[in-house]
């Protein structure tokens, strides 16, 4: 690269820093007040928390409707271009999404890609669902199973699934900061932060060992205790008589896997489980004794109104979970009531802590117009700590992402690990031609095929503006997690700049390259001319890319700079993630790219991609050259550079790794009798030297 493309980055650089600025919310009154018109009315800016909030007029009561705010207020996480989606959001009284409306965004899948519109359609999807849900982005769901549903499951927009992902978690994260602050939810405690039970390997006990060892804990109310809260009142001395406790309790978290089997035995633990969804808790209640704990009027199914759960000053609801699988009691308890209840994850149950059941007593006087006084009874219970992971992050989100495509990273990381064996060790593969172009081009159809268009694992100089915008406006890089193809690449990449340089990704893990890699050689077997051209004019064009780098990251570290549109040079987006299912301009501009690949071998990757420059100039990290070289390289021999399609090597035989993408092809004319010349000449000078080696000739008789 030269010193005045240098010199452009590094302005680019200070330019932007000195001008950064932070990103805020956009709406204004007036704005609100035309979306949210009369009958409602809009209240004054939160001083303490930005929402607004929004009344309307019930006879004589002012009646709080709902909350409004924008995401990026609270909750920035940054998309893929670095900048944070904005939502409009109103939140109702109870949880309820009342409208969710797209204010800003600059993700690259929805900008003169896929369009607007499947994102606003995304989002409408919201309309309806609550917090007290687990909303998700998945397979399909009714609108009415959506809103009846302890898990909403709202579909995806294919192409775009990480931008999607990232969409929920900034409108999620940004509503439940609303709701545990103004609404009481989790009491101000957040439920990605909780604690979690162990999932280790089962094991089966019996009733008494676990009572013994905590699993499941015995609560027993006196009646003597009962009398006592009674005293005073109306109803005094109208309990049931006879002896023993008044009620006896069984308390277990079946969510711990050695309870919840030997409980329920394997048939019984296992539809438990589907029942049960990411962060939920199953609790069983066993009773015995002089009342029931649900009542001759229960529904199943519902939630208990004798039965409560409290854990510190947050309420957690009961909903029972209706299981008709048998459990494993001791025979005392034979006749004894039994309910197993769910709460849901996004209740904020944290099983780290102490759990206080409130068990309702009723007692009436009287027979037209009775009078009823209730007391509240509390019943203890914690999960034995060896059962339970310590609070962690916030992580919840992006972990099930990974492991809803652990095949896919599976099969990635054999492929990459069979790749590295390769790299690391080549003399078996260079040893045949054949077969090294079998391998290349086996290897291109894969990365095109399974990490470009299937995986969407096409990585773009676009993961760097994002980067770069993200650093200078101080907000956390968690979005990368969120594509976690994209993130074990670059990883991979990071490491492989240290051992052989830009190579590695440019000439075997880059989709659009192999795409280009697979015409040219198509345009080869049809006998389509080939261009090299003039040295000079080579390398005068492959510093174009550096100014294209200098260019787009100097327009993302200017806030407001068209980094959306100046990115558009990269054709990755059209022909990789969108398949050029794009509007005809960008169409042709790709595939102009790929056709020009035809006749100048990888145009494209040498002279302009910004990715490329990028890595090229981290590749200079690089700890040593891998490329064996002779003294007889250059000066004679001109055979690799002749022979080398990026033309990355000098007269002087000299390998500029910056430009070479380790297609392997010198390594084998390197180590190739027949096509190297200096082991030609080797060769030829050890038959000489055989040939006239003297012979001992036998005495004439």
């Amino acid at each position: 690269m030269t010193h005045r493309c240098r010199a452009m980055l590094v302005a680019a650089f200070v330019f932007a820093w000195l001008s950064s600025q932070a990103q805020a919310g956009v709406m204004t009154r007036e704005r609100l007040q035309e979306l949210f018109p009369s009958p409602l009315i809009l209240g004054e800016r939160d001083a303490a928390l930005p929402v607004w909030p929004l009344f309307k007029q019930e006879a004589t009561a002012t009646v709080l409707v709902a909350y409004v705010f924008e995401s990026i207020d609270l909750a920035p996480v940054p998309g893929f271009s670095g900048t944070p989606i904005n939502l409009l959001v109103a939140l109702d009284a109870q949880g309820s999404f009342l409208d969710v409306r797209v204010l800003s965004q600059h993700e690259p899948v929805f900008l003169d890609g896929l369009g607007e519109a499947p994102l606003m359609r995304f989002v409408q999807q919201y309309r309806g669902l609550s917090l007290k849900q687990s909303i998700k982005v998945g397979s399909e769901q009714t609108r009415a199973a959506r809103q009846t549903s302890a898990t909403a499951t709202i579909d995806g927009v294919a192409k775009a699934t990480a931008s999607v992902r990232i969409l929920n978690q900034s409108l999620l994260a940004a509503s439940l900061k609303v709701a545990r602050a103004r609404l009481g939810y989790a009491a101000g405690r957040d439920p990605e932060l909780v604690a979690h039970l162990r999932t280790g390997p089962p094991q089966r006990l019996d009733w008494a060992a676990l009572q013994r060892m905590g699993l499941v804990q015995h609560v027993t109310l006196s009646r003597d205790e009962v009398e006592r809260a009674f005293a005073g009142t109306a109803v005094e001395g109208q309990g049931v008589s006879g002896d023993g406790p008044y009620m006896e309790f069984w308390l277990a978290h079946l969510g711990v896997p050695s309870a919840g089997l030997s409980l329920l035995g394997d048939g019984g633990w296992a539809h438990l489980q589907s029942r049960l969804d990411n962060g939920d808790h199953a609790l069983l209640v066993v009773a015995r004794g002089a009342d029931s704990f649900v009542g001759e009027s229960f529904v199943r199914g519902a939630v208990p109104d004798r039965l409560t759960l409290r854990q510190g000053e947050l309420p957690l609801e009961l909903r029972d979970l209706d299981l008709d699988d048998p459990l494993a009691l001791p025979p005392e308890l034979a006749g004894a009531e039994s309910k197993v209840f769910r709460v849901i994850g996004p209740a904020g149950l944290d099983p780290s802590q102490p759990l206080s059941f409130g068990f309702r007593v009723t007692r009436s006087k009287g027979i037209v117009y009775p009078e009823r006084v209730s007391r509240d009874f509390a019943l203890a219970y914690s999960v034995p700590s060896d059962h339970v992971e310590p609070a962690t992050g916030d992580a919840k989100s992006w972990r099930g992402i990974w492991a809803s495509r652990a095949t896919e990273l599976a099969v990635l990381g054999f492929a990459l690990a069979a790749l590295a064996i390769v790299l690391a060790r080549p003399s078996w593969l260079v040893a045949d031609a054949r077969r090294l172009a079998w391998f290349r081009n086996g290897f291109a159809v894969f990365t095109l095929a399974f990490i470009g268009w299937f995986a969407q694992g096409q990585l773009s100089i676009v993961n760097l503006t994002a980067l770069v915008q993200a650093v200078r406006a101080g907000r956390s890089l968690e979005f990368f997690l969120y594509d976690p193809v994209t993130l074990v690449l670059w990883g991979v990449v990071l490491l492989t700049l240290l051992v052989w340089g830009r190579g590695t990704f440019c000439g075997w893990l880059c989709p659009f390259g192999a795409l280009q890699e697979l015409v040219a050689q198509a345009a080869s077997a049809l006998r389509l001319p080939r261009w090299r051209l003039h040295r000079k004019t080579d390398r005068a064009l492959k510093g174009l890319k550096y100014v294209v780098l200098a260019v787009l990251l100097g327009s993302a570290l200017m806030p407001g700079g068209p980094t959306d549109t100046l990115v558009e040079v990269e054709p990755f987006k059209t022909a990789i993630t969108l398949g050029f299912g794009r509007a005809w301009p960008f169409v042709l501009w790709a595939a102009g790219l790929v056709l020009a690949s035809a006749f100048v071998y990888k145009a494209y990757c040498r002279y302009l991609c910004p990715l490329g420059a990028g890595l090229a100039l981290l590749g200079r990290l690089r700890r040593w050259d891998w490329i064996a070289r002779r003294a007889e390289c250059g000066t004679p021999c001109q055979t690799c550079r002749h022979r080398c399609a990026y033309q990355a090597i000098d007269p002087r035989g000299r390998v500029d790794y910056a430009e070479c993408f380790q297609c392997l092809d010198c390594v084998a004319i390197h180590a190739d009798p027949r096509r190297c010349a200096p082991l030609i000449a080797q060769g030829r000078d050890d038959r000489r030297v055989f040939i006239l080696r003297p012979v001992p000739m036998e005495p004439t008789p």
